[in-house]
């Protein structure tokens, strides 16, 4: 049984990656920051809660401590947990919104690896977005030129980073990061754009399901390789 968890899993292309993963025969954990939100989604999946605060080293300490103790290992990893910050260009949403998207990467990451470096095929994924590609946001042909959202497509930008070190850190454990697609989520819903998040859910599986021969360190969207 391939054991994954994925963080900010109680909704949106966390909850639609679970349901994907549960239907491949994964043991799936929810992470999620609210107990009673996490719960409910867990049950709906038939899946397992732990809760996890991604932004809290002691949350993130027990959830990987509470796996340990279930499972012995951790063979996925999807970092998917993240905020939007489109409120006040400020100290203080800027800290708040590096902490969940790009400092929660290093904050899981490092508590998962040990439990990942007992699988037999080790997989990290990053949901990174488009936003945080420098090739993208220059482009006016592209829809990431015209997103009013610096905070947002800076963290991104240092997931994306922090993946590839991971993958350059760590050649025995595949790490990438993936661009699902636009989608219509709680955290879009204000500029009315995007698909289903199971169509995303979907792009975000095809990473967490590869073989020992797949790649490491790429970004990624559904077609293939993007530059950034």
């Amino acid at each position: 049984m391939i054991v994954t968890l994925i963080t900010g899993a109680n909704k949106g292309i966390g909850f639609e990656t679970a349901r994907q993963l549960l239907e491949l025969g994964h043991t799936v954990y929810v992470g999620a920051r609210d107990v009673e939100r996490g719960e409910k989604a867990a049950a709906t999946l038939g899946a397992r809660f732990v809760q996890l605060d991604v932004t809290d080293d002691a949350s993130v300490t027990a959830a990987l401590a509470a796996i340990d103790a279930d499972e012995g290992r951790l063979d996925v990893l999807v970092h998917n947990a993240g905020i939007l910050g489109d409120g006040a260009l400020d100290g203080p949403t800027a800290l708040r919104v590096f902490d969940t998207n790009a400092v929660g990467v290093v904050r899981v990451t490092e508590a998962a690896l040990p439990l990942l470096r007992r699988s037999a095929n080790p997989t990290v994924v990053t949901v990174s977005s488009s936003a945080g590609s420098f090739w993208a946001v220059n482009n006016p042909d592209r829809p990431e030129f015209h997103l009013p959202v610096a905070l947002y497509s800076a963290s991104k930008a240092a997931a994306t980073m922090l993946t590839v070190q991971y993958a350059k850190a760590h050649p025995g454990i595949r790490f990438n990061a993936i661009e699902p697609g636009p989608t219509a989520t709680d955290m879009t819903a204000a500029f009315g754009i995007g698909r289903s998040p199971a169509e995303s859910g979907a792009t975000v599986v095809r990473l967490a399901t590869l073989g020992p021969d797949g790649p490491t360190g790429t970004f990624q969207d559904e077609r293939g390789t993007l530059p950034w």
